[in-house]
């Protein structure tokens, strides 16, 4: 990760975005509306949407994604046993390079958990 906080590299990547959203508006709208249709509760709770979400993140090897995920994860109240599961899974899905994420995935977790606990 080129960055040593998760915070930062979130607040960088959404301030990066708002170029985006002032250049290709329409493309922007679209994907906003997909991500909010997609995490909609329905079968599955956004608790459980966020932890695949954040799953794929760390199979992609997505820093931003792994940050925006485990930040959501952590307002929404998972514990650290729910992401350990989730990440096993991705880490038996993706063998080593995903085992590299989702350490990264452990340290976001940890770093929103402490910000949320006022640490």
């Amino acid at each position: 990760m080129s960055t040593e906080s998760f915070r930062a590299l979130t607040k960088q990547t959404s301030a990066r975005l708002t170029t985006l959203r002032a250049n290709i508006p329409d493309t922007m709208k679209g994907f906003g509306d997909l991500s909010r249709n997609a995490m909609a509760h329905g079968a599955l709770d956004m608790k459980t949407k966020e932890l695949i979400a954040t799953a794929l993140s760390v199979a992609a090897q997505c820093d931003p994604c792994i940050g925006y995920h485990t930040q959501t994860l952590v307002k929404l109240g998972a514990t650290r046993q729910e992401l350990d599961e989730t990440l096993g899974i991705a880490i038996y899905m993706g063998g080593g390079p995903a085992l590299m994420y989702a350490a990264s995935a452990v340290a976001s977790f940890d770093e929103f958990a402490a910000l949320a606990a006022g640490q």
